[in-house]
C-alpha cells in the first residue's frame, strides 16, 4: 500500500551533506515503489520558501503517488558557518511552517534525521500526528552533549516509534547517552562509472569533515617522497578553501562545484581524517561506491565502514605521519591499490539503496502494522455507548496486602459511598483479597477487577488486572508482562519511577 512519508533533514537542503545525500537518495527508491515522499527542510532560498508555503496553504504538499516533493521549511540568512557536524539554528518561523505542513497534510509517516534541537527535525517530531521514525547518523559524543536537559530529550525522543541509526557505532553511543532500541540500517552509496585512465595516482579529499581534517592531510600531503607521481583534489562545498604553500600548488586542485561523487570517481584514494569532532563515515560510503580505496582514521564509524581495514587502509587519528607512509604506500603498491578496490566492488550488493528502501519499508510496515484504525470498532462502540458512566480506581488495596490495614468490606463500602462504579483490587504480591473482594461485590454495588501489584526482581513493580492466579515476585520485569499475559490480563506501570 503507497504511503505518504516526510522525510525531514535539518541541514539546508542546498548544502552537500551526507544526512542530504540519504534523504535524497532514500526518498528516490521509496517514490520508485509508489509512495508520495515530500522532504522538508531548511533551505538558502527565498522562491522555494514561498513556493512551499503555498503549496502547504493551498493544501497541495503531497506529490502524486510515485514522486517527491522539495519543501523549504524556512529561510537561512547568511551570517556565518556553523560548526562542523552541527546543523545551523533553524530561522524563526520554521516551528510555524512545520506546524502547519504537519498538521495540515495527512502523512502516515514522519522521518526524522538528526532529531536534535533545536533543529526542523526536532520541530517536527514536536508536531507530528503520523507515526514517527528518528534516524541518527553520525552524531558525536559533543553534539551529544549539547542535549543538557536529558530527562527532557528522552521524553521527547519518547514520541518516536522507531528509532534507527546507520552506524553500529552510532547505536552505541545513543544507547549510552538516550537508552532505547535503535535498529542499525546503513547507508548506501551509488555505483559511479570511472573514467578510463593511467598515469598519476590521484587523491581526493571531500569536505564535511572538521577543518582540522583538511589541515591534517595537508601536512601528510608535503611527507610524501617529492619524486612519486601523483596529485590531489580537495572538494570543498562551501567554498572554504585552504591557503597552499607553494610546495603543494602544482599537484593539489581546488574544487567548490560539482558533487563529492564526481570528485571520488576521478580519484584512486579518498582520505578521511577526522580526529573525532566532526566525523563524515558517509564520505567512505560514497568513496567504496565510485570505486575510490578509503585511506581513513582510526574512528569507530570509520573502521566499521571499512570492515576493520577489509575494504581500506586506516592510521591513527592525528598520526600525520603514519597518514603520509599508508598515502606512500598505496601509491607506490598498485597490486594492493586493485585489490582493495575489487574486494569493496564484491560487496556493492550490501550499499544499494534499494537494500535501504527495503529495510526502511519493513520498519514502515511495522509501524503500520501496529496502528489502530482511526474509525475504531463501530459495533464495540456502540455497545460502549449504551451503558452507563462509571468512576473507577483501578489502583487499591486491603489488609491482605502487607502495607494497608482497610478490611475488604470497608473498602467496597467505602468505594460505594464515594460513588465509584467499579475498583480494581490490586494488593501487593497477594490475590486473596481482590478474590474476596469479588465475592461480596454484588452486596455492595461495585465491580471488582482482580489485579496483583507485582514487585519485580528489581526492576520496580508492575500491576496486572483482569487475571485469576498469583504472581510470584521477584521475577524480572519482561518475566513478570509475560507471566500477566498468560492469564490474558492487563499489565501497566502503576509509579511514575518503575519505567
Amino acid at each position: 500500500m503507497p504511503l505518504a512519508i516526510a522525510q525531514v533533514t535539518p541541514y539546508p537542503w542546498e548544502d552537500e551533506h551526507e544526512v542530504n545525500t540519504f534523504v535524497d537518495s532514500l526518498s528516490a527508491e521509496l517514490a520508485g515503489r509508489g509512495h508520495r515522499v515530500v522532504i522538508a527542510a531548511p533551505s538558502w532560498s527565498t522562491e522555494l520558501v514561498q513556493d512551499s508555503r503555498r503549496r502547504i496553504r493551498g493544501g497541495t504538499a503531497l506529490p502524486p503517488e510515485g514522486e517527491v516533493q522539495v519543501l523549504g521549511l524556512g529561510e537561512l540568512l547568511p551570517l556565518g558557518s556553523s560548526r562542523r557536524g552541527v546543523a545551523p539554528a533553524p530561522p524563526v518561523d520554521v516551528a510555524r511552517t512545520v506546524e502547519e505542513l504537519l498538521s495540515q497534510t495527512p502523512f502516515d509517516v514522519v522521518h526524522v534525521h538528526e532529531p536534535f534541537a533545536p533543529s526542523a527535525a526536532s520541530g517536527a517530531l514536536r508536531h507530528s500526528r503520523a507515526l514517527n521514525v528518528g534516524t541518527f547518523h553520525a552524531p558525536t559524543e559533543r553534539v551529544l552533549s549539547t542535549q543538557v536537559a536529558r530527562r527532557f530529550v528522552e521524553r521527547f525522543f519518547g514520541r518516536l516509534d522507531a528509532r534507527t541509526a546507520s552506524f553500529a557505532a552510532t547505536r552505541e553511543l545513543m544507547e549510552r547517552y538516550f537508552p532505547a532500541t535503535y535498529r542499525v540500517v546503513a547507508p548506501g552509496a551509488a555505483v559511479a562509472e570511472r573514467p578510463d585512465r593511467a598515469g598519476r595516482v590521484r587523491i581526493a579529499f571531500c569536505g564535511g569533515e572538521e577543518r582540522a581534517a583538511l589541515r591534517l592531510f595537508l601536512r601528510a600531503l608535503r611527507r610524501i617522497p617529492p619524486e612519486l607521481d601523483w596529485e590531489a583534489t580537495v572538494f570543498a562545498p562551501n567554498g572554504a578553501a585552504p591557503t597552499l604553500r607553494s610546495a603543494l600548488r602544482q599537484r593539489v586542485r581546488l574544487i567548490s562545484d560539482g558533487s563529492p561523487v564526481a570528485a571520488l570517481a576521478e580519484a584512486d584514494i579518498a582520505v578521511a581524517a577526522s580526529e573525532g569532532a566532526a566525523p563524515a563515515p558517509g564520505i567512505l560510503v560514497t568513496a567504496l561506491g565510485a570505486g575510490a580505496v578509503p585511506l581513513a582514521a582510526r574512528l569507530p564509524a570509520y573502521e566499521e565502514v571499512l570492515d576493520d581495514g577489509a575494504l581500506g587502509l586506516l592510521f591513527e587519528p592525528g598520526d600525520v605521519e603514519t597518514l603520509a607512509a599508508q598515502l606512500t604506500r598505496l601509491i607506490t603498491n598498485q597490486p594492493l591499490l586493485e585489490r582493495l578496490r575489487e574486494q569493496a566492488a564484491a560487496r556493492a550488493p550490501e550499499r544499494s539503496w534499494s537494500r535501504v528502501a527495503d529495510d526502511y519499508e519493513a520498519v514502515y510496515s511495522e509501524l503500520i502494522a501496529r496502528r489502530h484504525p482511526v474509525s475504531g470498532r463501530s459495533a464495540v462502540r456502540a455497545r460502549v455507548a449504551a451503558k452507563r458512566l462509571i468512576d473507577v480506581d483501578l489502583h487499591m488495596h486491603t489488609d491482605h496486602s502487607h502495607d494497608c490495614a482497610t478490611p475488604v468490606d470497608l473498602l467496597l463500602a467505602t468505594a460505594r459511598e464515594r460513588g465509584l462504579g467499579a475498583i480494581a483490587v490490586t494488593d501487593h504480591n497477594e490475590i486473596t483479597g481482590a478474590l474476596r473482594a469479588r465475592e461480596l461485590a454484588a452486596e455492595h454495588g461495585v465491580k471488582v477487577v482482580v489485579g496483583e501489584e507485582v514487585k519485580t526482581g528489581g526492576q520496580g513493580e508492575v500491576i496486572g488486572l483482569f487475571i485469576e492466579e498469583k504472581i510470584p515476585r521477584g521475577m524480572t520485569l519482561q518475566e513478570t508482562i509475560a507471566a500477566i499475559r498468560d492469564q490474558g490480563g492487563l499489565v501497566y506501570v502503576p509509579h511514575p519511577f518503575d519505567r
